[in-house]
């Protein structure tokens, strides 16, 4: 088996930053410590960088099948390795959408002959699909995603009784996009009669709006208790729903866990005058009073794990009025340098940040030996240059839609290197032509 030494890097993994080697043999991490040496491996001499343990992305949307125009696996799972991100859990609202066991399979082979990144697919929730659900194993895939409020895809489940159906018959992880439907529509009637189709995009929070928001994920915690499911709150995004959720168990206990995104973490409603479109999220990006709660409760650990909800469109699709104009954007490929950015500014620590974007995830949804820099894991590794500052531009965008919410800003930090089962896959903007990738599996009982 080919042997790799990773020397002189300084390594940020289980709330430590020391300066450790790194020995890969074959897929896995075979040894860590001080001044390792080893004559038959290849050496790569990482002074000055940082290493973390690859990203572990929950929610993405890579567009195959039926949306390839926008995006595919292989495409998004290249600029996903580009960002640091060796795993990747992609969502069910493609065409068709992964609602059937056999639809899942299916992805499954597609991830297998075109991904570049570790993946899992989510089993997509309806309402009428719950004997699928009954029937899905455990540990075939991450879990459940239900649209509780509608959302590209047209997946909405909005029967009060399927939901408490699913939610008392699975197991496994329930993943939940909540916004309350009504509020939302009556909200877009009122600026529809005002505007037409031509609605300011600054009314987008104020459309689907915290009161959405709550009154959702309100709702699904309240079913969660009362049924013992286990939820998982995707992309939160207002300061009142950050009541809602606990801090005061660790994650091993939490029944209701949380998970925000980079977006609602980076941008507010003032970006909407020079981003327009290019920030329409669901949930809408809000003000900066929700971000500075989201803050708040992600280092407080109300809030679990951080994501991207990575979901490209083309850009003649964006540039649309307000009521074609679909909602989501690129983002696997500079999550983790928006994050490095944060700390920079001392906002989130080294330590904090690996905890919920990679230690977390693996945690919450069990996936197995992943997620930790650990002797016998799979080496999926990010390598940082915290010193290397670099513009986002077209030039340099690995997305098919070859656009980002982020152009013209300058990161202080580069991935510059990125393992994927101990496979160098990335390395400056060179990708490798091999697939490494893996499927995951998990510690289910």
């Amino acid at each position: 088996m080919k042997k790799i030494l990773l020397k002189n890097a300084t390594l940020v993994n289980e709330h430590q930053v020391v300066q450790q080697d790194i020995l890969i043999k074959g897929e896995l991490i075979e040894k860590l410590g001080h001044d390792l040496s080893d004559a038959t491996a290849e050496v790569i001499d990482l002074e000055g960088h940082h290493i973390l343990p690859g990203v572990i992305d929950d929610q993405v949307h890579f567009r195959e099948p039926g949306l390839t125009h926008k995006g595919t696996i292989a495409t998004e799972s290249r600029a996903a390795l580009a960002g640091g991100i060796t795993t990747y859990m992609e969502q069910p609202n493609t065409n068709p959408q992964t609602t059937t066991i056999a639809k899942l399979e299916e992805k499954f082979a597609m991830g297998a002959q075109a991904s570049f990144a570790n993946y899992s697919f989510l089993f997509g929730g309806t309402n009428d699909n719950l004997e699928e659900i009954k029937r899905l194993d455990r540990n075939a895939c991450s879990g459940i995603k239900l649209f509780l409020g509608s959302s590209t895809g047209n997946m909405l489940v909005d029967d009060e009784k399927v939901i408490e159906g699913i939610f008392s018959n699975t197991e496994m992880v329930i993943s939940a996009h909540c916004e309350d439907e009504g509020t939302i529509r009556s909200n877009l009637a009122k600026y529809k009669e005002k505007y037409g189709d031509d609605i300011p995009m600054a009314a987008h929070p104020i459309i689907r709006s915290v009161e959405a928001c709550y009154l959702s994920s309100s709702r699904a915690i309240a079913l969660a208790k009362k049924t013992g499911a286990r939820l998982h709150v995707f992309h939160l995004s207002t300061g009142k729903e950050m009541d809602l959720f606990q801090n005061d168990i660790p994650l091993s206990e939490k029944k209701i866990t949380a998970e925000v995104c980079i977006h609602h973490l980076w941008f507010s409603d003032e970006d909407y005058g020079t981003k327009g479109s290019l920030i329409k999220w669901n949930p809408a990006v809000k003000s900066g009073a929700d971000r500075d709660q989201l803050w708040k409760a992600l280092l407080d650990d109300r809030i679990d794990v951080v994501a991207t909800d990575h979901a490209p469109h083309l850009l003649e699709e964006k540039n649309q009025v307000y009521t074609k104009a679909p909602s989501g954007g690129p983002l696997v490929q500079h999550a983790l340098p928006a994050m490095l950015e944060a700390s920079a500014q001392g906002k989130i620590s080294l330590e904090r940040l690996v905890e919920k974007m990679c230690h977390n995830p693996a945690q919450l949804f069990q996936v197995a030996k992943r997620g930790y820099v650990r002797e016998g894991y799979y080496a999926d590794l990010a390598v940082v240059d915290l010193n290397r500052p670099w513009q986002v531009a077209k030039d340099n965008l690995a997305y098919k839609c070859n656009w980002s919410p982020f152009e013209g800003t300058t990161f202080g930090a580069k991935v510059t290197h990125t393992f994927i089962n101990g496979h160098l896959g990335y390395e400056n903007g060179r990708f490798s032509e091999e697939r490494h990738a893996k499927r995951l599996t998990y510690n289910r009982p």
